[in-house]
């Protein structure tokens, strides 16, 4: 599947490779090629590539481009036809990623509320989410907060209108995405239980415990599975 793409200066030091705008395995797949391409043939000055759902955006010094390359086009021209050559470059997928089982014990207001609002039981909500295979589709807004999807549409659920308090391990819905709070944090997703699984240690050597092109499945754990984990 050919994607289109498009390619565009942030400023005079970032860029983004655009290949959609919508929640695709096709599409993300294709820009985690790219960033792993670009993370194994970087040019001088490249700072970073951010991987988002279906773009990726590359940061860079302007100076050390300048320096280095001496392009005969302004620096920005210089960097985005390099990113082209990188889309050409790029293998058509990246290699796939692992597998994480995560338990989780459902329950709270959260699920109360959408089991009435959707007129389906407990059992049903908690069959529906943990009954499919997640995608990471990227991290971001905590440190190692894992954008998962998508959820089956009988338990998409709207974002809260107000931000609550939600604490470390959350499992929560929002749309037709899913994910787990890293680190408590005031958040609108609507918690549908807890993992003990801790997602992200700023003292390991690996801190974020998914990646982009990882695959996740929850399963169901009583309260005292939950509790006993967590000592």
């Amino acid at each position: 599947m050919q994607i289109p793409v498009t390619i565009f200066s942030l400023g005079d030091s970032a860029a983004t490779i655009e290949l959609g705008q919508q929640i695709d395995p096709v599409a993300n797949d294709r820009a985690l090629a790219i960033q792993q391409w670009l993370f194994k043939h970087p040019f001088d000055g490249m700072l970073e590539a951010v991987l988002a759902y279906s773009s990726l955006t590359i940061y860079y010094d302007p100076y050390i481009v300048k320096r280095n390359y001496q392009p005969d086009t302004p620096v920005c021209r210089w960097v985005e036809d390099r990113l082209r050559k990188a889309c050409n470059a790029a293998q058509a997928e990246a290699p796939k990623g692992a597998l994480h089982r995560i338990p989780v014990y459902y329950g709270g207001d959260d699920l109360h509320d959408m089991a009435n609002t959707k007129s389906l039981g407990l059992d049903e909500i908690i069959a529906i989410h943990s009954n499919r295979r997640y995608r990471v589709y990227m991290i971001g807004f905590l440190p190692g907060f894992a954008y998962l999807g998508k959820v089956d549409t009988r338990i998409a659920t709207p974002r809260k209108l107000k931000p609550v308090t939600v604490a470390a391990g959350s499992v929560a819905i929002a749309g037709e995405q899913t994910g787990i709070y890293p680190l408590e944090s005031p958040g609108g997703w609507n918690v549908v239980g807890m993992t003990p699984v801790t997602l992200f240690n700023g003292k390991a050597r690996e801190p974020v415990f998914m990646k982009p092109g990882d695959e996740v499945e929850f399963y169901a754990i009583s309260k005292e599975e939950f509790q006993s984990a967590q000592n």
